[in-house]
């Protein structure tokens, strides 16, 4: 969070329409970036239908990137060697190392690796099976750390730092006009920040999962909203404005097949607490292969569901805290773009000029990045997740209580109005 009372050095910030400099073309001066910026954010949310794309940078710091995860799995690996002496153990972190020299410290390519191996291994007579089983525990290995280091109990400052983001964001933008959409959030990450910010603030939220004490993954549950009655004698509603349809497109650490059931369509269920379970935590892993892995239920009907957002009218999706490492997300968002022509697309990172998005000239793509200093030598990232939520994204709660109070004057001056006459 930006602290007012240091003294600034200098300004970075960039925006881009296009290949434009958006400040150079529409002559903002200069001291007034901010304030143009925040003027597009404003207009942004008045389209019909306001989409995010959260990536890992959303939960950053309280979650590892992956150069933190790799030195996690790397010490695991190290200390069960060590510390045991056990064959199997040594076999594993052999096996470990010989993999990371061509990686190079690429936690994805080695689980890519490993899963390229496992597959090739598998089509070969059952003499490789303690080959095919070395595989398969390191594969757990790496997997059981990751979910570990995702499943966070929210107490320590880091995670309570984010977490207070994650509120934030939530109490500026759930109450939304109720003549426009609810927010839809698509997020990559398979941690539990936006369900417990959502839960600490009474948000309404629909994730794709219906029942009581067994939830069941039921992609039918994307149409559905929350309403309430507004006139108990007649069957009149109007939508809730308090409510998020959130789409986790990677999966969620409380999310297992439990292939036992037979009651339902689909075997996807969301548990209240994430256990560690190798054989039905069905979480998508950063792998090469993840593609593949999301055309399966339940990932290719969010991916679905994706797609058929992006595609309405008069939608703007802001993303956050992703880079475009994904071709499969990139894929789609490409496509809105070539067949949508009131889509819109805002990204609040700074992009690599390697990365296509980066280079299409397109007035409908929006690039957001940049950085303060301060004279006592830190520096404030304006495209990170607390700065853009504190400054960047405005208060749409703030602008409903308003026009709450407004409406509410103005139903009891008509009744007072139809009482006289």
């Amino acid at each position: 969070m930006e602290d007012i009372n240091k003294k600034l050095k200098n300004v970075n910030l960039n925006f881009f329409q296009g290949q434009s400099d958006y400040f150079k073309e529409y002559r903002i001066k200069t001291g007034e970036e901010e304030k143009a910026v925040k003027a597009k954010m404003g207009e942004f949310f008045n389209m019909k239908n306001v989409c995010f794309l959260f990536g890992s940078g959303t939960s950053c710091n309280a979650i590892p990137n992956m150069k933190g995860l790799f030195e996690a799995v790397s010490s695991l690996i190290d200390n069960l060697a060590n510390e045991t002496a056990n064959p199997k153990a040594i076999r594993l972190k052999h096996l470990f190392d010989d993999i990371n020299k061509k990686a190079q410290g690429n936690l994805e390519e080695i689980l890519g690796i490993l899963y390229n191996g496992h597959s090739y291994i598998n089509g070969f007579p059952d003499k490789y099976k303690d080959i095919r089983a070395l595989l398969s525990e390191l594969i757990n290995k790496i997997e059981e750390t990751i979910f570990n280091m995702i499943n966070i109990k929210f107490n320590t400052e880091e995670q309570i730092k984010v977490f207070e983001s994650y509120r934030t964001f939530y109490q500026k933008l759930a109450l939304r006009n109720k003549d426009l959409s609810r927010i839809c959030v698509f997020t990559t990450n398979n941690d539990l920040y936006n369900e417990r910010a959502m839960d600490s603030l009474n948000i309404h939220y629909v994730n794709g999962f219906s029942g009581g004490i067994t939830k069941h993954f039921n992609p039918a549950m994307f149409n559905y909203t929350y309403s309430k009655q507004m006139d108990v004698s007649i069957d009149k509603y109007e939508p809730v404005e308090n409510m998020v349809y959130l789409y986790k497109i990677h999966g969620s650490v409380n999310w297992i097949d439990a292939e036992d059931d037979g009651n339902n369509f689909f075997s996807i269920q969301e548990l209240h607490d994430a256990e560690w379970d190798s054989d039905k935590n069905i979480l998508i892993y950063p792998t090469p292969t993840k593609q593949n892995k999301s055309l399966g239920a339940p990932y290719v009907d969010l991916f679905r569901e994706f797609q058929h957002r992006l595609l309405e009218s008069n939608t703007v999706l802001f993303v956050i805290g992703y880079s475009f490492s994904d071709e499969h997300v990139n894929d789609i968002i490409y496509r809105a773009l070539a067949t949508n022509t009131t889509f819109n697309l805002v990204v609040i990172n700074e992009i690599p000029s390697s990365k296509p998005i980066a280079e299409i000239n397109d007035k409908r793509i929006y690039r957001l990045w940049g950085t303060k200093e301060y004279e006592d030598g830190s520096v404030v990232t304006l495209h990170h997740f607390d700065y853009i939520v504190e400054n960047w994204l405005p208060d749409l709660n703030a602008f409903a209580k308003e026009n709450k109070v407004l409406d509410d004057f103005v139903s009891q001056l008509k009744k007072i109005t139809d009482k006289d006459k």
